[in-house]
């Protein structure tokens, strides 16, 4: 039986990033830049208030004594105009003058500084300063936020919002980035339906394909959902090469056990490289995963229990979409919980208990409740899961957690 740590290591050594596309800007949040994005102008490019004030030389409103407020001696100038963010029309200042401006609004000729509405009596033909300014107070200069040559956007950045607004400020519309892969999902049983028929007896929904495709896409991938493959081999076959030619990653559920998924399994090896083995996890510890095509395009055999299907698809097949994503940290975050009802595992697994995350009001301490501790639930009950915001991760080497310790949680809470 292979561990949880020696499947996710050969799985995430066949993490590879999809080909770099050219995109709108307004399409590239949460993706990895491909190029360093260059500033070919200045930002801002022309000298600017940085508040809504009055546009002043500051020699004029520095009073005689200094520039403290206790020392200050207020100074009256006459408003000879008035300029709005978005002007075309120059403005010369003469000495002992003042314009009104608005913030980002195109500095007049002459003035070295913006004397705030709140330093002044707000005057409308004449302003009486409150405060003295000193030169470059309040205004934005040629080039302080961006230079000509400066990186707005380095390669291998994963685009923040605040970067695609950067990208925007220097006049692109469109960035070089790695797209998002492509995920399909494939089921594969002969007892499925699709949810818009009746089952008969002995038939079920296909919840795997619907259940899994959300789970791709929460976890940022671009998903295509096949749905239910059956026939001969060979049309299965056919089914499963025409995703690999359109998908970065396969996955396909049902196939890994009984005589059907031998069968399954037959086909799959003969297009690639495909591994069943036993891994140390409950649960989910029958999985499967391969290389398929030409492409090598990364294939995991999942569970056909739902529930078992997406605690596999977690802690496998999402950490490799968030490589391939670029992101830092491919796993769930892990926080320390006190468990507040008992938990039993298998010995010999790592046991994923589906659980409530919980705060002491008091002492801010988490708590997790494990659902079906107390009212004695199966494990493979989806309902449970869909209340559920965190996995309780319980060692191989321990079969029962008492009220009380300590455990390990990932939170599911969806995230960036």
């Amino acid at each position: 039986m292979r561990s949880v740590e020696e499947q996710l290591a050969a799985i995430t050594a066949n993490a590879a990033m999809p080909a770099p596309v050219r995109i709108a800007i307004s399409e590239s949040l949460g993706l990895l830049c491909a190029e360093d994005v260059v500033a070919e102008t200045p930002l801002p490019g022309f000298v600017q208030s940085a508040i809504d004030g009055y546009a002043v030389r500051a020699v004029d409103v520095r009073g005689e004594s200094g520039e403290t407020l206790a020392e200050f001696d207020e100074v009256t100038l006459p408003v000879v105009g008035e300029v709005s963010a978005g002007s075309h029309h120059p403005m010369r200042l003469q000495p002992k003058q003042a314009v009104r401006v608005h913030t980002g609004a195109p500095l007049p000729t002459l003035a070295d500084a913006v004397l705030p509405l709140d330093w002044s009596d707000r005057g409308e033909r004449r302003v009486t300063a409150l405060r003295a300014v000193k030169s470059g107070d309040f205004v934005r200069r040629v080039g302080d936020d961006v230079q000509p040559g400066d990186v707005a956007v380095s390669a291998g950045a994963v685009i923040s919002p605040a970067q695609v607004g950067l990208l925007a400020a220097v006049g692109r519309s469109k960035v070089l980035v790695h797209p998002r892969p492509r995920m399909s999902v494939v089921s594969i049983g002969a007892e499925l339906v699709d949810v818009d028929r009746d089952p008969g007896l002995g038939q079920v929904f296909d919840v795997n394909s619907y259940a899994l495709a959300a789970a791709g896409r929460d976890a940022g991938a671009e998903v295509h959902r096949v749905g239910i493959a059956a026939g001969e081999p060979r049309r299965i076959r056919e089914i499963i090469e025409g995703q690999l030619i359109k998908s970065e990653l396969l996955v396909i559920t049902g196939a890994v056990g009984g005589a059907a998924g031998d069968e399954v399994r037959r086909v799959l090896a003969e297009m690639g490289e495909i591994d069943v083995e036993r891994v140390a996890m409950h649960p989910g510890s029958v999985q499967g995963f391969g290389l398929l095509g030409d492409d090598r395009i990364p294939t995991f055999l999942l569970p056909s229990n739902p529930v078992s299907a997406l605690v596999v698809f977690e802690v496998m097949v999402r950490p490799l979409i968030r490589i391939a994503l670029g992101k830092g940290n491919p796993r769930r975050r892990t926080v320390a919980a006190r468990a507040i009802a008992p938990v039993d595992s298998i010995a010999g697994r790592r046991g994923l208990i589906r659980g409530q995350l919980m705060r002491d009001r008091e002492t801010s301490e988490y708590l997790v409740q494990p659902f079906g501790a107390a009212t004695g639930a199966q494990a493979h009950l989806l309902a449970g899961l869909a209340e559920a915001n965190c996995l309780v991760v319980v060692p191989d080497d321990v079969t029962h957690v008492r009220p009380g310790d300590i455990v390990d949680v990932l939170f599911l809470a969806r995230q960036a």
